[in-house]
């Protein structure tokens, strides 16, 4: 299976509540903090809703 490398570019103070409980569902809790998750439907569907706070990086 492969993987996607995800980035927190921008900080979550002020997020809405539900996008905040996803960034740390994903383990993303600083800004420029990087994880690797597996690359499935979940996964996919938790980036759409935090799009614009996150970079994917291959």
């Amino acid at each position: 299976m492969s993987e996607i490398k995800i980035q927190l570019v921008k900080s979550l103070n002020g997020r809405l509540p539900k996008h905040v409980r996803i960034a740390e569902a994903l383990g993303l809790k600083r800004i420029r903090q990087t994880v690797v998750k597996p690359d499935s439907a979940e996964v996919r569907g938790m980036l759409d809703k935090i799009g614009y706070l996150i970079e994917i990086k291959k």
